[in-house]
C-alpha cells in the first residue's frame, strides 16, 4: 500500500478502518506498521535517479536518523552483498544513535528481520547476509582500507577531522554497481560541509523541525519558538538554515580546522610532556541561566598551547560546577584553576575551595571588555600556537560567533565556554598583557 493510498483511508468511518485491519491480520498489520513509504513524509524518502550522495540538512527533530536507518535496513533487506559504512562523529556516538538510539537501527527493525549486533565487531549482520560496520570520524584512519557499497554518515557537521575521515570514506565506496552515501546532519558552517553543500552531483534535501510536528510535543515547539525563533541557532539547529560565518569574526571554521590535532597523535606534535595545565572558569550569574564554561588547557615543551577538554556544564548549582571543576583538575594533573570573579567573587572562590581545599585558585577580575581580551588569543591561534586535541563543537561554534568590536553572534546569551578558553589560554600564553586584575590567589 502506497503512502496516498493510506492517506485516503483517514476519510474512511472507524468501523471501515477497524474491518480493513482485521482483514489483513497479524502479519499484514505488522507488515503495514514497519512499511516506510507508508509513514515517512515524502522528504524522509531517497530521493529519485542515479545520485552518489543524498545530503540530508535538516534542523533537530527533523527525523534525519529515522530516515537514515530506514535508509539502511531497505538497502540490507534488499541486498545481501551490501556492505556498508555507518560513520558517526566518534564510535561512541555511531553506537548510542545510529545502533542503539530510539530511531537506531536496532529500534526501527522489525521482529522478523532484526540484524544481529556484534558490539565487540561493531557490526550489524541481516538475515540477507548483507553488514554494516561502524566507524568513527575521530578515528579517520579507521576507514582506510575497507571497501563498501553503501555508507551513512550521521551529522557529519560536528565531525573531528572531517577532511580526512570523508575523503577516506569516500575512496572507500569501490564496491557494487553504483555506490552511495547518505548524510545526515544539522547544519553548521564547517568547511566540509560548505563544500558538499555546492558540489554537482550532490542531491541536497532541506527541512526544518517543525516539518515533524506531528510527532513531537507541541510543547517542546512552542518553548522553540518562544526561546530561538529568529535567532541566528534558530535559523540553524529548527530551521535548518546553513548560515555563512559573519564578517568580522575573530575565529573561523577554517583557522580551527587548521588548529587540530588528532587525540592519539598530538604529542608526536609537541617536545616533551606538557609543562603546565590549568583549568579556567567562566561562572555563571545563576544556576537558572547561562552555562558555566569550563575549559582545561595545557602548554607543551614545544611553547604551544594545547585545548585539552571542555567541560562546560549548564544549569547547574554552584556545588555541582564546582565539584566538576575539581574533578577535571585532579585527573588532567592542572596547577591551577583560573576563575573570572567579576560576578560574585567571594562566592565562586568559596565553592571552588569548598569543592577541592588544596587547589590553588586564582581570582580575576576583567579589566576590558570580550573582545579586547578575545583579540590576543584569537591572534594565537593565526600564528599556529594553539592546537585542539580533538573536536568541541559547542565550544567552537561560540568562538566563531565573537566578533571584533565586541558583538557576539553565537549561540546562547553569552559565550560561556569561549570565555573560559580565553582565561585558560591567557593564563598559559600572556599573562599580564590579557587586561586582567589578580584579586586573589590561595
Amino acid at each position: 500500500m502506497s503512502r496516498s493510498q493510506w492517506e485516503e483511508l483517514a476519510d474512511w468511518p472507524p468501523e471501515k478502518l477497524v474491518a480493513l485491519l482485521d482483514q489483513l491480520g497479524e502479519v499484514g498489520r505488522a507488515t503495514l506498521l514497519h512499511d516506510w513509504a507508508v509513514h515517512a513524509r515524502p522528504e524522509q524518502l531517497p530521493p529519485p535517479g542515479h545520485w552518489r550522495i543524498w545530503l540530508m540538512m535538516a534542523g533537530r527533530g527533523f527525523g534525519k536518523t529515522r530516515a537514515g536507518a530506514e535508509w539502511v535496513r531497505s538497502v540490507a533487506e534488499r541486498d545481501g552483498k551490501a556492505r556498508i559504512a555507518l560513520v558517526g562523529a566518534s564510535l561512541q556516538e555511531a553506537r548510542a544513535v545510529m545502533v542503539e538510539g530510539e530511531s537506531g537501527l536496532l529500534a526501527i527493525a522489525p521482529w522478523w528481520d532484526r540484524p544481529v549486533w556484534h558490539p565487540a565487531l561493531r557490526r550489524l549482520i541481516w538475515k540477507s547476509g548483507a553488514q554494516a560496520m561502524l566507524f568513527g570520524a575521530a578515528d579517520p584512519e579507521s576507514l582506510r582500507g575497507p571497501q563498501f557499497t553503501h555508507g551513512w554518515a550521521d551529522e557529519l557537521a560536528k565531525w573531528p577531522y572531517a577532511e580526512g575521515a570523508w575523503d577516506n570514506l569516500m575512496l572507500g565506496m569501490r564496491l557494487g554497481t553504483f555506490p552511495r552515501v547518505l548524510v545526515t546532519t544539522t547544519p553548521r558552517p564547517v568547511p566540509l560541509l560548505r563544500r558538499l553543500v555546492g558540489q554537482g552531483g550532490v542531491v541536497l534535501t532541506r527541512g526544518g523541525t517543525r516539518d515533524n510536528r506531528a510527532h513531537l510535543s507541541a510543547a517542546f515547539l512552542e518553548a522553540m519558538e518562544r526561546d530561538y525563533g529568529g535567532t541566528a541557532l534558530g535559523r540553524q539547529e529548527l530551521d535548518g538554515e546553513l548560515i555563512e560565518e559573519p564578517e568580522g569574526a575573530l575565529w573561523t571554521r577554517a583557522l580551527i580546522e587548521r588548529c587540530r590535532v588528532r587525540p592519539g597523535g598530538w604529542a608526536q606534535d609537541r617536545e616533551g610532556a606538557l609543562v603546565r595545565v590549568v583549568v579556567a572558569v567562566d561562572p555563571p550569574a545563576s544556576s537558572h541561566g547561562d552555562a558555566c564554561g569550563i575549559v582545561a588547557a595545557g602548554l607543551g615543551g614545544d611553547g604551544r598551547a594545547y585545548v585539552l577538554e571542555d567541560g562546560s556544564i549548564a544549569g547547574a548549582s554552584p556545588e555541582r560546577w564546582a565539584a566538576r571543576v575539581a574533578a577535571l583538575a585532579m585527573r588532567l594533573g592542572a596547577e591551577r584553576v583560573v576563575a573570572e570573579a567579576n560576578n560574585g567573587g567571594d562566592m565562586v572562590a568559596s565553592v571552588l575551595r569548598a569543592a577541592q581545599a588544596g587547589l590553588p585558585v586564582k581570582l580575576v577580575h576583567a579589566s576590558r571588555g570580550k573582545s579586547a581580551r578575545a583579540e590576543p588569543v584569537a591572534a594565537l591561534y593565526e600564528r599556529d600556537r594553539v592546537a585542539h586535541i580533538g573536536a568541541f563543537p559547542e565550544l567552537e561554534d561560540q568562538m566563531c560567533g565573537m566578533m571584533i568590536g565586541g558583538e557576539y553572534c553565537g549561540p546562547g546569551r553569552s559565550p560561556d565556554r569561549a570565555d573560559a578558553l580565553i582565561w585558560a589560554l591567557a593564563e598559559l600564553m600572556l599573562g599580564s598583557r590579557q587586561g586582567q586584575r589578580i584579586s586573589s590567589l590561595f
